[in-house]
């Protein structure tokens, strides 16, 4: 178990512990976005066989939402696409993201390691490249949400894989009309 630190991709850290251990076979279990920290489960040896049950397993994430800009990653990281001021209330944010728990459909981010086309979205997202991709079921099992400010919220999401936090939260500006993008997760 790995406490990924921020700015470290998933597979940096995989690279590590191989060189850490002097070992060749290593892998994660779910790529976490390089601007997230915490746990990263890392197998080495046989145990990256087991990688294929803890691949289907649910997740469990705490992220902060904030209301009122949009990026082109979906996350502070990225350039800002649109900015407005938020004036919704407390029960108008909270309804809006309980109405995100259930089955629901996702399209994946371009700004993500999924891959189309045998090429990772990210890196044709960085050469300025768009691709279709198609919206997915996902389910959130749950979401409890804390009002932190008036444009902030910490959200603590329980979920099948697949799911994106990072469009979660830009689906969730969306839904109320402001735009939303990730800021910590």
């Amino acid at each position: 178990i790995v406490n990924k630190g921020e700015g470290l991709s998933s597979q940096a850290v995989v690279n590590r512990v191989k060189r850490i251990f002097g070992i060749s076979k290593a892998g994660h279990t779910g790529t976490l976005d390089p601007m997230a920290t915490g746990v990263l489960p890392v197998l080495i040896g046989r145990g990256v066989k087991a990688s294929e049950f803890m691949l289907t397993s649910n997740k469990h994430y705490g992220a902060t939402l904030l209301l009122g800009v949009t990026t082109d990653t979906e996350d502070v990281t990225g350039t800002v696409l649109t900015e407005c001021d938020v004036e919704l209330g407390e029960e108008q944010v909270l309804s809006a993201i309980t109405g995100f728990v259930g089955e629901i459909m996702q399209t994946p981010p371009m700004y993500s390691a999924l891959k189309v086309g045998g090429k990772k979205l990210c890196d044709l997202a960085r050469r300025g490249e768009t691709v279709e991709r198609e919206a997915r079921p996902v389910t959130v099992y749950s979401i409890d949400a804390r009002r932190i400010n008036n444009r902030e919220y910490y959200l603590d999401v329980v979920c099948s894989k697949g799911t994106y936090i990072r469009t979660l939260c830009a689906d969730i500006g969306k839904a109320l009309g402001v735009g939303g993008t990730m800021k910590t997760l």
